[in-house]
């Protein structure tokens, strides 16, 4: 029992010494504050790898549809090519046809000629063809002739055909070129817009709708959204119309007054 007293005395003894509870307290102070140091580092890090990930995401996302995108481009041209050199190919082969057709109408002409000179030599020489070798060549040439001129006028009518689908492909070009540009001035006007609501408004995603601005940006756009408001506010500028050479004043701007860029620091920091 002494030994185990002497034991529990000398555990017991810094206890009553002075200084050793403030230092205790100090000890389990530091070990609180580096555990909270520890927690908010994983939380941190942990916060850092989520919007590390929703990055990755959401860049990986515009990637695949800046791929998509250049595919179906790729893809519209290939077909548009495609249907053009189809077109081309037809076209081609009907010229090729048509050429072929008058080819014929000439070798016909040709042979209406020759059997003229062959005849008027066996004339010269008092040898003259029966009458109905005559009718019978005439007859031929003129059926020759008929499906000749009947191809020919088909092989018009196919080419203006495919002249109507080719001028029809490039109108469709023209037009698709047209509201792609008009696509792009929108999407940058919209830009414009969403930078100058920016200035003047701040930054929607670091000023969410029930920030302290919201009430002031409702007043500034209450015209967007109420007839009423919209006709009061114009009263109350009409009140001020001037000529554009007023000595005194000046027209009202067609846009957003911008403000200007901030003059010294203390301005700056209350800017941002």
């Amino acid at each position: 029992a002494e030994a185990a007293r002497r034991e529990l005395r000398e555990v017991v003894r810094p206890l009553r010494e002075p200084g050793y509870r403030e230092a205790l307290r100090r000890k389990l102070e530091r070990a609180r504050k580096r555990r909270l140091r520890l927690q908010r580092r994983k939380q941190e890090a942990r916060a850092a790898k989520e919007e590390a990930a929703a990055r990755a995401a959401e860049r990986e996302a515009k990637i695949d549809q800046w791929r998509a995108k250049c595919i179906q481009e790729v893809e519209e041209k290939n077909r548009e090519r495609e249907l053009k050199a189809a077109a081309d190919s037809v076209l081609s082969e009907v010229r090729k046809k048509q050429a072929d057709t008058k080819r014929m109408v000439d070798i016909l002409r040709a042979l209406e000629k020759l059997r003229k000179l062959r005849k008027e030599a066996a004339g010269r020489k008092g040898v003259c063809p029966p009458p109905s070798a005559d009718e019978a060549f005439e007859n031929q040439v003129e059926s020759l002739r008929t499906l000749l001129k009947n191809r020919t006028e088909l092989y018009e009518a196919e080419e203006r055909a495919l002249r109507v689908m080719l001028e029809g492909e490039q109108e469709e070009e023209r037009k698709r070129e047209m509201e792609k540009k008009q696509k792009k001035e929108r999407e940058k006007l919209l830009q414009q817009k969403l930078e100058i609501d920016s200035k003047l408004f701040g930054d929607p995603d670091e000023f969410p709708l029930a920030h302290l601005l919201q009430p002031f940006r409702e007043y500034y756009l209450q015209a967007e959204h109420s007839v009423a408001a919209l006709i009061q506010i114009r009263h109350g500028w009409d009140q001020y119309l001037v000529p554009a050479d007023h000595p005194e004043g000046s027209c009202i701007p067609p846009g957003w007054v911008l403000p200007s860029l901030p003059t010294n620091d203390t301005w700056a920091t209350a800017v941002r």
